[in-house]
């Protein structure tokens, strides 16, 4: 089952644990395979080194981590989707070129109200565990 987080997940499941960190977890387990492009990991490079002041040696670390953790893709497709918030458009990149069976994010602004985009569902961290992986 492959899947596209949004970087928030990433994020938090990095830095705060809970539920976004449970998916990192399924995925170093090979229970499911994160799906991940360069504009997504360079927002949590940015993030995490701007808003979480992690060292250049820690972020190369997470982001080889993440890099770990499922397949790389380089979409292909541009997606103009999301007109309040067009960086959020990336993750709908990502799904489309990755294949993608879910979308997970905690985005409840722009990306959780489309419920789905192309067939792919779109579902919380919460939503996606105990709805689809421990269902």
């Amino acid at each position: 089952m492959r899947v596209v987080c949004d970087t928030n997940v990433l994020i938090s499941g990095i830095v705060f644990g809970g539920s976004p960190y449970e998916i990192l977890y399924e995925a170093s387990e090979r229970k499911i395979v994160v799906v991940i492009s360069a504009p997504i990991l360079n927002e949590v490079q940015k993030v995490l080194r701007n808003k979480f002041n992690f060292s250049g040696e820690d972020v190369e670390k997470e982001l080889a981590y993440l890099s770990r953790l499922g397949i790389f893709v380089e979409p292909q497709i541009k997606v103009d989707k999301i007109k309040n918030d067009p960086t959020d458009n990336k993750i709908l990149e990502c799904a489309l070129e990755g294949r993608a069976d879910y979308i997970i994010t905690g985005d409840k602004k722009h990306l959780l109200p489309l419920k789905k985009f192309k067939n792919i569902p779109i579902l919380s961290p919460q939503d996606f565990l105990k709805k689809v992986l421990y269902s």
